[in-house]
């Protein structure tokens, strides 16, 4: 039960955002085993040719639009009903911590068992980096939602710049590599308050989306095409240059012109999202979105170390240096499907949160009647921040 006023676009695109970054992940992580020991690599660096999957599937920034729409906005709605900005701030980022216990607590666990069964290091090593690497974004959500109030005005133009002016020292000038580390917070604000002008208003016109989205595509295949720059949207193991780690003024335009796509996308969602079954589809993956983003390294990981007691199986523990390996990785994807479903039954009690008091009927929800929150501020909230649906 949610708000009248709601705008289902907001959730669709956060539904597509999350399965973009669990589909890139499931397609271009390879865990090779290599003798007794497992190894991460990814079929992007054998088949650079293969860079085109990377920009359909890094999602990101339409994630930090979203975030950064939905979090301007259920502040000014918490502000109208007279909420602290503390109060406001402290349910929020409790919604996205709580479920990270369960996530560290079940691999430090794994971790210690590996390692006391004789597994080797870098097999330790490799799957807990890989299981743990998605809590790097939380950490930067995290820092740009507790700065919403300063951010809900900032115009995206200066991040950008600060983003341009580091990359030109970095690679024009012959700058320090750890200065790209800038980017970290920078590149990820010019979706971020993208989002805060989607709030305010000013993104109502397709003329907006247009500029983003041509704008943005233009940009970054200058960079990519004659600036040096990688055609991978998302890191390559052994690659000199990642566009994501840190961001890169490439990484940051093709997220501009993903930004912009999505803009132009709401109305069709709108109308899409009065079918009754994608609605549900939606809402249910929103509802469950910190939890399939947590675990779905998980279930790749537990897919990949349960398989290794059949052998040595294609797709899932060879080499990704040809088209077979696509085909096979393709076939495994159900699987890891299965495999985050039971992920999902075990640990989505951490998303939910605390049980509700006795006394409340169950599945009614109290609904602030101010005036209609389109990023349902004043719902039941989910982890992200949109309102959840009973």
């Amino acid at each position: 039960m949610t708000p009248p006023g709601r705008d289902r676009a907001v959730d669709a695109l956060r539904a597509l955002a999350i399965l973009g970054v669990v589909l890139g992940h499931w397609l271009v992580t390879a865990l090779v085993a290599d003798g007794g020991a497992l190894r991460a690599a990814s079929p992007l660096g054998s088949m650079p040719w293969l860079a085109p999957v990377s920009w359909m599937f890094q999602t990101l920034a339409v994630f930090f639009m979203v975030g950064g729409h939905a979090a301007t906005a259920s502040l000014a709605s918490a502000r109208a009903r007279g909420e602290t900005y503390g109060a406001w701030l402290g349910a929020r980022l409790s919604r996205l911590f709580v479920p990270v216990a369960a996530v560290l607590t079940v691999w430090a666990v794994a971790a210690a068992g590996l390692l006391l069964g004789g597994a080797p290091f870098v097999t330790v090593h490799t799957v807990v980096k890989l299981a743990l690497s998605p809590l790097w974004f939380l950490l930067v959500f995290a820092a740009l939602t507790a700065a919403t109030g300063w951010l809900a005005r900032l115009n995206p133009l200066w991040p950008l710049a600060v983003v341009l002016h580091v990359d030109l020292v970095r690679f024009g000038l012959g700058g320090p590599s750890w200065l790209g580390w800038v980017n970290l917070a920078a590149g990820w604000l010019v979706p971020y308050t993208l989002g805060a002008a989607w709030t305010r208003g000013e993104l109502e016109r397709p003329r907006a989306g247009w500029t983003l989205l041509l704008g943005g595509a233009v940009a970054a295949a200058v960079l990519v095409g004659w600036a040096g720059y990688p055609a991978s949207m998302v890191g390559v193991p052994g690659a000199a240059v990642s566009n994501l780690d840190p961001p890169t003024l490439a990484a940051v335009a093709f997220g501009l012109a993903q930004c912009g796509l999505a803009l132009l996308l709401r109305e069709p969602l709108r109308r899409a999202m009065t079918r009754p079954l994608l609605r549900a589809a939606v809402a249910a993956l929103n509802l469950s979105a910190m939890t399939v983003f947590l675990w779905h390294q998980t279930a790749l990981m537990a897919t990949t170390a349960t398989g290794l007691f059949a052998g040595r199986l294609p797709g899932l523990h060879t080499v990704p240096d040809g088209l077979d390996w696509v085909a096979w990785r393709l076939m495994w994807l159900p699987v890891f499907v299965v495999a985050l479903g039971v992920c999902r039954a075990a640990f989505h009690g951490w998303e939910r949160g605390p049980r509700r008091r006795p006394g409340r009927r169950p599945g009614v929800a109290r609904v602030h009647r101010g005036r209609p929150d389109p990023a349902g501020a004043g719902a039941v909230r989910d982890a992200w921040g949109g309102a959840r649906e009973r």
